[in-house]
């Protein structure tokens, strides 16, 4: 992001992400789309998310992550958004607000700083969220992050009006994604389940009595109709979708 950007620049980032979304149709266009406009202000990762009680998991109520897969998994199967200050803070706070880990370390709760520290072994060590409250209370919130991010003042305008319109957009088409049936196959969820045990390729073909080959195969189509890079991606997705239990 160029320092030298005027408010004015800054709105016409804004107001072309908002044109861009009339002419999206899928959770996953407007995904892309966010993080293309969210990366000119430096934001490297983002979630989009509500919030959980306590009876309820956090990856049911995820709408949309480009969190690194390891960091999704790690904060889903540890519980993290039970302890997460920023999720605690998001839900008390009307105004958007900036956070670094480094001031989270030497937390007086133990489960605080172990949230903070993951977060920048992960890249995710300084960062800007937009709570998202609604006229029956609190609904959600875009949290953004980056190794180096730094926003400044002209710019926080803009990202505020980006996260409102995404969230709402994406909120409305999440319904409709959780009404379509798994894109996966019976076995192929089996072997992304073990995969998120911490099973090998060589573990799973064992436990599922199949060949290795065979286990390489299930876990490649699996993540190509999930659109994931990769096993790992793939298996945060899987999660994050309830395709899989954790």
């Amino acid at each position: 992001m160029r320092s030298s950007q005027t408010r004015s620049e800054f709105s016409r980032e804004a107001f072309a992400f908002l044109d861009s979304l009339e002419r999206l149709s899928t959770l996953d266009g407007v995904t892309s789309a966010l993080e293309e406009a969210l990366a000119r202000f430096g934001v490297e990762s983002f979630i989009v998310t509500g919030l959980p009680t306590r009876d309820q998991a956090f990856d049911d109520h995820v709408i949309a992550s480009r969190w690194p897969p390891e960091f999704f998994m790690l904060y889903v199967e540890n519980d993290y958004a039970r302890f997460d200050p920023l999720a605690e803070r998001s839900i008390h706070s009307h105004m958007p607000f900036e956070w670094s880990a480094d001031s989270y370390r030497s937390n007086a709760d133990p489960r605080v700083a172990e949230i903070m520290e993951r977060s920048a072994d992960f890249g995710l060590k300084h960062g800007y969220v937009v709570p998202i409250h609604g006229p029956n209370g609190y609904e959600g919130c875009v949290s953004m992050a980056g190794s180096e991010l730094r926003i400044s003042a002209r710019a926080k305008a803009a990202i505020h009006l980006i996260a409102l319109y995404a969230f709402d957009r994406m909120r409305k088409m999440r319904g409709q994604r959780s009404e379509k049936k798994s894109p996966l196959t019976t076995r192929e969820r089996e072997v992304l389940a073990w995969a998120a045990k911490g099973k090998s390729a060589s573990q799973i073909s064992q436990a599922l009595r199949i060949s290795k080959r065979t286990v390489d195969e299930h876990t490649q189509t699996a993540a190509r109709k999930l659109g994931a890079a990769n096993r790992t991606q793939a298996v945060a997705i899987a999660l994050r979708d309830r395709i899989i239990d954790a």
